[in-house]
């Protein structure tokens, strides 16, 4: 069999927490107020070639929590949610979505988990992260790719408040 007729290879070698802190700057103290905090969150995406057809992913999300009427911050969380993914016999301008959407889809609900189970380890009511649009994401950096634009930030990070 050519390499042509041969089937697209996708295999999910290993998925793990590359890097997680946690930082509660004001505790005990914080732990005593009853004021909602405001809760932003950042996401960023990257990936790098590690050997031939093997791919390291990386999702990385900051949630950061303040107490507004007091420009506190109740705690920062910032996870690292990574995937080592073998990719095969996919033409070369299909791997640049493979990456960039369908691997970041696979390891967000694990990096959503790691958040959540923080916030809640730490003391502090669960964090939950709602659904991420991967390829929306990408074809917005596409299309500022395209038109040339520099945009304010990567087109791979979004933050929310």
């Amino acid at each position: 069999m050519t390499e042509s007729q041969q089937q697209p290879v996708f295999v999910i070698e290993k998925i793990y927490v590359k890097d997680l802190s946690l930082e509660i700057p004001h505790a005990p103290r914080i732990f005593l107020e009853r004021e909602a905090p405001e809760i932003n969150f950042q996401l960023a995406t990257s990936h790098n070639a590690v050997d031939g057809e093997i791919h390291e992913v990386v999702v990385t999300a900051t949630v950061t929590a303040r107490l507004k009427e007091k420009d506190q911050v109740m705690f920062l969380v910032e996870a690292h949610q990574t995937g080592i993914f073998r990719i095969g016999n996919v033409p070369g301008d299909e791997v640049e979505p493979v990456l960039s959407v369908l691997c970041p889809n696979i390891l967000f609900p694990y990096l959503r988990e790691t958040i959540s189970d923080t916030v809640t380890r730490a003391g502090f009511p669960p964090v939950i992260l709602n659904p991420v649009n991967f390829e929306a994401i990408y074809h917005q950096k596409k299309q500022q790719e395209t038109a040339g634009e520099q945009p304010d930030q990567p087109a791979d990070t979004i933050t929310r408040h």
